[in-house]
């Protein structure tokens, strides 16, 4: 299963022989919980592949906030989970697992020393790094420069997208979490959006009811 689990890998027939058997003797199945933190602060926890479930990264003020930087979903990879891989991660990052994850694990060390005689290893990570950084970019820029209602309505049209559902599961306290701001803001916010008709509000999700509405808020400049 664990062989198979490789082959489907990116990177994978890219790999000389002895490193995929390296990597894949390395590589090791692991369980986590939802609400068990993972990664803490500036460790090489290993490089983390996620099979199912959700994984949260976020960091944390010198008062407590967290500000959440990305989710992570099945066929997705956790680098920053892994500073020994990449030494030019110098901040604190955290790790929590949102729901219950099947994953595979290799340690940081061991990713380490493939990635540096395998140049498409090396490259792969750098490549997934660069894209969550990207994202990590994004979400400064949101809560720097947006107006809460755009947001909220970003949000809410990335998640509707990403499951394809209008429906979304989400409390009023996790939409506050993931957006990185305060659960009365999102409360009011939402209360708005449904007294413009564009959504409803149940005791534990949100339901989009006009799709073209939310689109332009999310668009709007």
């Amino acid at each position: 299963m664990k062989q198979a689990y490789c082959s489907t890998l990116p990177f994978w027939h890219k790999l000389s022989e002895n490193a995929q058997d390296r990597f894949c003797a390395n590589l090791k199945p692991q369980k986590y919980h939802r609400g068990e933190r993972i990664n803490g602060g500036i460790s090489c926890k290993g490089v983390i592949f996620i099979v199912s479930g959700c994984l949260r990264v976020y960091m944390l003020s010198e008062s407590g906030r967290d500000i959440t930087l990305f989710r992570l979903y099945q066929g997705d990879v956790c680098m920053l989970s892994a500073s020994c891989v990449l030494p030019q991660i110098t901040f604190d990052v955290f790790v929590d697992a949102e729901e219950d994850c099947d994953c595979y694990v290799i340690p940081g060390a061991v990713f380490a020393e493939i990635a540096d005689r395998d140049m498409n290893l090396k490259m792969f990570a750098y490549e997934t790094a660069l894209t969550r950084f990207s994202e990590v970019m994004w979400v400064v820029q949101q809560i720097h420069f947006m107006k809460v209602d755009r947001r909220l309505a970003v949000f809410l049209w990335d998640e509707m997208m990403r499951t394809g559902n209008e429906l979304i599961p989400l409390t009023q306290e996790q939409i506050a979490k993931y957006m990185s701001s305060a659960r009365e803001v999102v409360s009011r916010m939402l209360k708005y959006f449904a007294s413009e008709k564009i959504v409803k509000i149940f005791r534990k999700g949100v339901m989009v009811i006009d799709k073209k509405r939310l689109k332009e808020l999310a668009l709007a400049e």
